[in-house]
């Protein structure tokens, strides 16, 4: 079985509810709270528990709530290596107003990580590496983090033959590409930025992605377009697949739970476009719950059926 490492700089706790009507300058009456593990690569650990597949997600904590998301974790068996460092992990409050369905998502800002403690994650990092499969780096970059980080990752997976996986976004995703990386999962933004335009019209993708991966970037790049679905290209193969039509509840996670769907696939033999059809069903099931929670796996495996139907 292939050993996969997570790696999440920021980590949250999330805490949402939901409430009948927003009304200013009142008291509001809440639904009990609900507390879940969150950031990029916690949320591809967690995705990929779901799916039965095993992982280790690093993660610096900090306080209380770095104690909380343990916590949490441990209770959904997702297996972890915590960092301990001075300041408290941070928290996302996330409210839903019931009569309209809308959702409001206050996110704080990310935890500042002191340099002595950017050292200790990188020795940390390159400890869990050792023998791993895969590294995914999802996620932000926290104050105090230099935004070559993720490049130095990269130049680590290449150097010991691991798969690097990176879903960011800035100067760090732009850093980590010039190293090089196994997949990447931008939006179209994301794309454009990276292939030096302002935008990027969706029949300039195949040459925008192939332009990347001839200049040996990435392998294989995964487009997601929302509930567009998403745009596989390779050097030699380009797909567009469209997301199955459900209700949607809420977005987050959507984007981790993809990439913890194609990460499944990838490690149990499956190829490139089976791949991509995996990664869409978890993205879409997670649209399907409210708040913070992810996919459920009856979900993901019924929209898969679906999207394998056009698989030939």
């Amino acid at each position: 079985m292939a050993r996969i490492l997570t790696i999440t700089l920021s980590p949250v706790v999330d805490k949402s509810t939901t409430v009948p009507k927003f009304v200013p300058e009142q008291k509001l009456q809440c639904s009990a709270p609900v507390w879940e593990a969150g950031g990029g690569g916690v949320n591809v650990s967690r995705a990929l528990k779901r799916l039965g597949t095993d992982s280790i997600a690093f993660f610096p904590s900090g306080g209380t709530s770095g104690a909380m998301l343990e916590y949490l974790l441990k209770n959904e068996k997702v297996g972890f290596d915590a960092l301990r460092i001075k300041n408290s992990t941070r928290e996302n409050f996330i409210v839903v107003e019931s009569i309209s369905n809308r959702q409001y998502r206050f996110g704080m800002p990310g935890t500042e990580i002191q340099p002595i403690e950017e050292k200790q994650i990188i020795i940390a990092i390159e400890k869990l590496s050792s023998g791993m499969d895969y590294i995914v780096a999802s996620g932000s970059i926290p104050p105090g983090i230099d935004s070559d980080f993720y490049a130095r990752i990269a130049h680590l997976s290449k150097k010991s033959g691991i798969r690097f996986i990176a879903d960011t976004s800035g100067e760090a995703l732009t850093e980590a590409v010039d190293t090089g990386v196994y997949l990447l999962k931008p939006n179209l933004r994301e794309l454009s930025l990276l292939s030096g335009k302002e935008t990027l019209k969706k029949d300039l993708i195949d040459d925008a992605a192939r332009s990347l991966i001839s200049k040996g970037r990435c392998e294989v790049i995964v487009v997601s377009m929302g509930e567009k679905g998403a745009y596989l290209v390779t050097s030699s193969l380009s797909e567009h697949v469209r997301a199955p039509k459900v209700e949607k509840l809420s977005t987050v996670g959507a984007g981790d739970c993809m990439v913890g769907g194609m990460v499944h696939a990838l490690v149990k033999g499956k190829d490139l476009r089976e791949m991509l059809r995996m990664g869409i069903a978890c993205g879409t099931a997670a649209t399907m719950n409210p708040g913070t929670e992810l996919f459920k796996r009856k979900d993901a495996d019924n929209l898969h059926n679906i999207l394998m139907k056009d698989y030939k």
